[in-house]
């Protein structure tokens, strides 16, 4: 399958732009913009190759890899320059690839004192429809939803993915977003992806093949990082619910906003948003239009 690994123009004008940027989204603290455009210009070293391997299923026992070792990657990593850092930095990916005819729903559910909910409306919205996601879980939200887990990783409809450890952003330098500390070297970004990875294999033999990290902004080694480990570093094209923060109106609006390759971000762990409600509404209207949607692993 032919790849589509590209850096992306934010749009300009975007009707809900200056609401996403104004503030910290309750869900994941992950603002950015509603949308986003193509541009032309090819993703640096670290893309991921024009021939990738087969999708492998979320939970497998004999699914298990070696990964690098912390003292490989820190041997590798620590003289490299930053980068940029951001949503939308080299390696990171936001489309599916280019010959892809369906879009992919991902939804996060990040953990913590207030983050650590389960909106089961959503979720039941996607069985009643039979519509796959790719579900990005945090460490914290695992923990906090043992039996919940169990069901997710169970059920064929959803992909699980890491969404890191402490939810932090992804840095090797120390950078902040939306007043979220990030990774502050090498090793914290390994400990920040790994910790995870590592908990969602043992505890539900969960191979994740797709990372996002907290707040979804990381630097371009750590984006290497995670190419490195295997892992292809995923944001999106659509933000569907700015981080659970946007009225059920306006995240029906923002689904109209996908079309075949588009990756759109939602969260499954505020109940009380607008994001299921907006999820039904929107849904329906694509489902008639013809769209499908597949998880990310059906594209890779």
């Amino acid at each position: 399958m032919e790849h589509r690994s590209r850096r992306w123009a934010l749009k300009a004008g975007a009707a809900s732009l200056g609401a996403v940027a104004a503030g910290l989204l309750s869900g994941c603290s992950a603002s950015g913009p509603a949308t986003a455009t193509r541009s032309a210009s090819p993703t640096a070293s670290g893309a991921a190759s024009s021939t990738p391997p087969a999708p492998a299923p979320s939970a497998s026992p004999s699914s298990a890899r070696q990964y690098p070792t912390r003292a490989q990657i820190l041997s590798e990593f620590k003289n490299q320059r930053t980068g940029e850092f951001g949503l939308e930095v080299k390696g990171i990916e936001l489309g599916l690839p280019t010959t892809t005819k369906s879009a992919a729903l991902t939804f996060d559910a990040c953990g913590g004192a207030h983050g650590s909910a389960i909106d089961h409306a959503l979720l039941d919205t996607l069985r009643d429809h039979n519509v796959p996601a790719t579900l990005f879980i945090n460490q914290r939200w695992a923990r906090s939803n043992g039996a919940a887990m169990e069901e997710l990783v169970a059920d064929p409809l959803f992909e699980i993915a890491n969404h890191g450890t402490s939810h932090a952003p992804l840095s090797v330098a120390g950078q902040s977003a939306y007043g979220i500390y990030g990774t502050g070297s090498v090793g914290e970004a390994y400990d920040e992806v790994m910790g995870n990875q590592k908990y969602l294999a043992g505890h539900y033999a969960v191979d994740a093949r797709f990372f996002r990290s907290g707040t979804a902004h990381m630097d371009e080694v750590s984006a290497a990082m995670c190419r490195k480990l295997g892992l292809i570093p995923m944001n999106f094209t659509v933000n569907l619910d700015a981080g659970a923060s946007f009225p059920a109106a306006t995240v029906a609006a923002q689904m109209q906003l996908l079309s075949a390759g588009s990756v759109g971000i939602g969260h499954f762990n505020q109940p009380e948003s607008g994001t299921a409600k907006g999820i039904a509404l929107g849904l329906a209207a694509a489902l008639d239009s013809g769209l499908e949607f597949i998880t990310l692993s059906e594209a890779w």
